[in-house]
């Protein structure tokens, strides 16, 4: 099975012809550790697919990373409202590992679209994005949080520190600590 056709799964239900197209128009990239996809100040112009690797999203407060998104294999990775926008990101997207990606550029997802209604369902990618932000930014508590990453993303808790996740969860580690501690 193609690559394209293995993203493609994901989102919806294409025919070989746009598999073809989509994989006409991606671009494959190699990321190493400390590397930066997108830096804060820059306007999301791509969406990134994860390969392989792992990556995260921060803004800085005075001197410390706040996570706003931890990122591995198989996930989309960008700056949403930068993308939406096309306006500077507040955020910075950086390798914390060695990664490959498959990069789209919203150019390129407009000309995807307008070939093919079905691309469309590209939008999945970005509903992703605001159900990430919604439920991890709002009124949940850490506890919910938590339990929503063990349920649906529990190999985070391998790939990236407590330290990482905690700042992710908008929580103190130590907090973190008492939350794994609840059985």
């Amino acid at each position: 099975m193609s690559l394209g056709n293995i993203i493609l799964k994901g989102i919806g239900r294409f025919s070989e012809q746009e598999i073809a197209l989509f994989e006409s128009k991606i671009v494959r990239k190699t990321y190493f550790k400390n590397d930066i996809l997108l830096r804060e100040g820059q306007v999301c112009k791509s969406v990134f697919y994860i390969v392989s690797g792992t990556a995260y999203q921060f803004s800085l407060d005075d001197i410390d990373e706040n996570i706003i998104g931890l990122y591995m294999e198989k996930d989309w990775c960008l700056s949403y409202f930068s993308l939406i926008n096309q306006k500077p990101s507040e955020a910075t997207i950086k390798a914390y590992s060695d990664m490959e990606v498959i990069e789209i550029s919203t150019t390129s997802v407009h000309e995807l679209i307008a070939r093919s209604p079905s691309f469309f369902q590209l939008g999945k990618i970005l509903e992703q994005t605001v159900s990430r932000i919604k439920y991890f930014d709002n009124a949940n508590t850490a506890l919910q949080k938590h339990n929503h990453l063990l349920l649906y993303k529990p190999a985070l808790f391998q790939k990236f520190p407590l330290k990482m996740i905690a700042s992710y969860l908008k929580v103190a580690p130590e907090t973190l600590s008492r939350i794994r501690s609840i059985k």
